[in-house]
């Protein structure tokens, strides 16, 4: 899209206001709101903005920064108050000497995808979205079950079934395909999934569908979550991630000639996953409470191999073939910042093409029923246990420290040491119930 492509939009749709969206290193959304009538000039010169006081940014000595809007990313947003419409448009961040921010998550998710490029490939990604939906009273959250739906059920008189339906529309009209919406396995859980996309498009998507799941949300008395294990006892939200590598028009991951459909290149592939799957975890599945869902028991990918088709496993190759041959990788969940994450992920598999990495050979059988000495004999090892674990095999990792580079590698590790300290001081109610009358 032109800026006069643009401006000639705004005017026809009658756009009163323009968002301009980043993330911060947690992946939390930032927008400044900014009148129509001032994009063409923001989009000459960005917008000044202090990053000192974002989160993982900058100190307040060196804190002008440039949002500087990617306006192929501008969407109409799809609800409008008092007949004002607006619009949104993601932005990248940018240093006062007009160069690319180093801390600016999108900006290194763009530096992973252009190494693809120059080795041949354009990487691209889709993810399931996993979310509860549970009732607010007085203006907040209510930590119970909405209802006691299963995976796929059917809930005709549901709110949570207009919601769903409410967002498909709403993503639709923002240029985003849904190719599923349905509940999920736990009570109260859903899944939107949406159309597959060059990977730093698919992050940008993946933001949005937050965004509006959420505001759908409230405007329906509910609250959305992407906490990936708000109850205990039941599965909790990941967010599973399909990978694919294409030269031009032909799936690079595909070969029709071998047994399984499957090219040197995936396998390649799969094995840089495998071979750095520990050290990514804590950028994949970065709070506290993301190792409360990858227990065993719960459809958790906790198990570092890799099967056609078998969910025990880490890394799933679905049956699909040809243009849609993929590799699914399985321990993301939605508390991850969606760029960093697809950056440490594609890089890893990168990594296994570049060096010619041979993954083990894959598992048919069910992992989560194999016995621990069997589990050993096939060499399959478990993903870190806790966040202090994950972060401790983290900062040995070469890859990660690349791809984070030197300031979000640092900011991140800081951040999650201290809300390591911080949860492991607090007293639970757990603790309380079963400790009390000792």
């Amino acid at each position: 899209m032109t800026k006069e492509e643009l401006a000639e939009i705004i005017k026809r749709e009658g756009v009163s206001f323009i968002r301009l969206q980043f993330s911060d290193i947690d992946g939390t959304v930032k927008n400044v709101e900014i009148p129509a009538k001032e994009i063409g000039e923001v989009v000459e010169n960005g917008m000044l903005f202090d990053g000192s006081s974002v989160e993982g940014f900058v100190r307040i000595e060196e804190s002008d920064m440039y949002l500087i809007p990617d306006i192929d990313t501008f969407a109409i947003l799809p609800w409008t108050r008092d007949g004002v419409k607006s619009a949104r448009i993601i932005c990248d961040v940018y240093t006062p000497d007009g160069k690319p921010f180093e801390g600016d998550p999108r900006y290194r998710l763009k530096l992973v995808a252009e190494k693809a490029k120059k080795m041949g490939f354009t990487a691209y990604a889709g993810p399931e979205m996993e979310f509860f939906m549970v009732p607010m009273k007085d203006g907040k959250p209510v930590f119970e079950f909405l209802d006691s739906g299963s995976y796929f059920d059917l809930l005709p008189l549901s709110v949570a079934e207009r919601v769903r339906r409410d967002v498909a529309v709403a993503l639709n009209e923002m240029g985003i395909y849904i190719e599923a919406s349905h509940h999920e396995v736990a009570p109260s859980q859903h899944e939107i999934d949406f159309r597959y996309d060059e990977i730093v498009r698919t992050a940008d998507n993946a933001q949005t569908v937050k965004l509006v799941v959420k505001t759908m949300a409230i405007f329906h008395g509910l609250y959305a979550t992407f906490m990936p294990k708000p109850f205990y006892g039941v599965n909790g939200s990941g967010m599973h991630t399909h990978l694919s590598l294409f030269k031009g028009d032909e799936n690079a991951f595909y070969d029709p000639s071998d047994s399984l459909g499957l090219s040197t290149v995936l396998r390649n592939f799969v094995g840089g996953l495998i071979k750095h799957a520990k050290e990514i975890t804590a950028v994949t599945n970065p709070t506290v409470n993301s190792y409360k869902r990858l227990v065993p028991g719960y459809e958790a990918p906790v198990n570092v191999a890799w099967s056609v088709g078998n969910r025990s496993a880490l890394i799933r190759i679905p049956k699909a073939r040809g243009r849609a041959t993929r590799i699914e990788y399985r321990a993301p969940d939605p508390s991850a910042n969606v760029y960093l994450a697809f950056a440490v992920m594609l890089a890893a598999g990168l990594d296994g093409v570049e060096n010619g990495i041979e993954p083990p050979p894959p598992i048919d059988e069910n992992i989560y029923s194999m016995s621990e000495d069997k589990r050993k004999e096939h060499g399959i090892e478990s993903l870190p246990g806790d966040l202090r674990e994950a972060l401790e095999i983290m900062k040995e990792s070469k890859l990660v420290k690349e791809v984070l580079g030197p300031h979000i590698f640092e900011k991140f590790v800081e951040a999650k040491e201290k809300e390591w300290r911080e949860y492991s001081v607090r007293i639970s109610e757990w603790e309380k119930k079963t400790y009390f009358w000792v």
